[in-house]
C-alpha cells in the first residue's frame, strides 16, 4: 500500500467520520427546526440532487485538471463551510441551502478522490486495497454514527455541527501539507 493510498484514505476517513455523526439523527435536527419527516426526504434529496448533478461536472474537471488534490481539497473545504453553516440553521429553507452546499462539496470531491485513489492502487492487490477503503467506510460510519447520538445527547446539535466542521477541516489541513498526485 504505498503513501499516497493511505494519505487519501486517511483524509476520506476524516470526512465520512464527520458527516456520519449527523446521518441517523438527521430527522431529529429536522424537527427541531419546524420540519417533519417529509421535510427531512425533500431536503435529502435536494442534497443528492445537487450533489449528482454538479458531480458529472466535477468529473470532467478532475480529468482536465493536472494537479487532483486540489480539487479534493476544494471539495473538503465546502463540506467544512457546510458543517459550520449548520449552526445558522433555523428553518426548513436554510437547511436546503447548508444541504446543497454539502451536496456540491461532496460532489466536487468525489471524482477527483475516485481517480487519485484508482491511480494509486497495487496493482497486485487492487481488490485488497478497495476492499480496505470500503471496510474504513463501514467503520467510519460506525463510529460516527454513534458518536454524533452520544454528542448530540450531551451537548446538542450545534456542538455536534461545531466538531463535524472540525474534524472535517483536519482532512484539509491533512492533505495541503502532503504530497499527493505528483504536486
Amino acid at each position: 500500500m504505498n503513501k499516497t493510498f493511505k494519505i487519501l484514505i486517511v483524509t476520506n476517513s476524516l470526512i465520512l467520520l464527520a458527516g456520519a455523526m449527523l446521518g441517523p439523527i438527521y430527522a431529529v435536527f429536522v424537527e427541531e427546526n419546524g420540519g417533519d419527516v417529509l421535510d427531512a426526504s425533500l431536503i435529502f434529496s435536494i442534497f443528492t440532487l445537487s450533489a449528482g448533478i454538479t458531480t458529472i461536472v466535477s468529473g470532467r474537471l478532475a480529468d482536465k485538471l493536472p494537479h487532483q488534490k486540489y480539487l479534493v481539497i476544494f471539495g473538503y473545504t465546502v463540506i467544512t463551510l457546510g458543517y459550520v453553516c449548520y449552526t445558522f440553521v433555523n428553518n426548513m429553507n436554510s437547511l436546503a441551502i447548508v444541504q446543497i452546499i454539502i451536496g456540491f462539496g461532496e460532489a466536487i470531491y468525489s471524482p477527483a478522490f475516485d481517480s487519485l485513489i484508482s491511480k494509486h492502487l497495487d496493482k497486485d492487490k487492487e481488490g485488497t486495497e478497495w476492499g480496505i477503503w470500503e471496510a474504513n467506510y463501514y467503520f467510519t460510519t460506525a463510529i460516527g454514527a454513534f458518536l454524533g447520538g452520544v454528542i448530540v445527547k450531551e451537548f446538542g446539535f450545534t456542538t455536534l455541527f461545531v466538531v463535524m466542521a472540525i474534524v472535517s477541516s483536519f482532512s484539509v489541513v491533512l492533505l495541503i501539507n502532503k504530497k499527493v498526485d505528483g504536486d
